[in-house]
């Protein structure tokens, strides 16, 4: 059965997930360029650790060993598998 994919930003915290695509068309370079250097592309693992309690702010994920923080603007062009 093929699970559907949600965006990184609407992924529930502690739920293991796969990168599927990234729309890099809709990030600002340095924006794209970050994430590329974070490790950020298809077929990674990912999962979301903490959101921010006021409900707009960053959002907290584990990429491989790492811990970064995203803007929602950012996750939200990660589009995710859940394992």
């Amino acid at each position: 059965m093929l699970v559907p994919a949600h965006s990184l930003e609407s992924l529930p915290r502690r739920q293991a997930a796969v990168v599927a695509a990234i729309d890099w068309a809709k990030l600002a370079v340095p924006e794209a360029r970050r994430l590329r250097e974070l490790g950020f592309d298809e077929g990674v693992s990912v999962e979301v650790l903490h959101r921010s309690v006021l409900g707009r702010g960053p959002i907290a994920c584990r990429i491989g060993r790492m811990t970064v923080a995203l803007r929602r603007t950012v996750a939200a062009v990660i589009s995710v598998t859940p394992r």
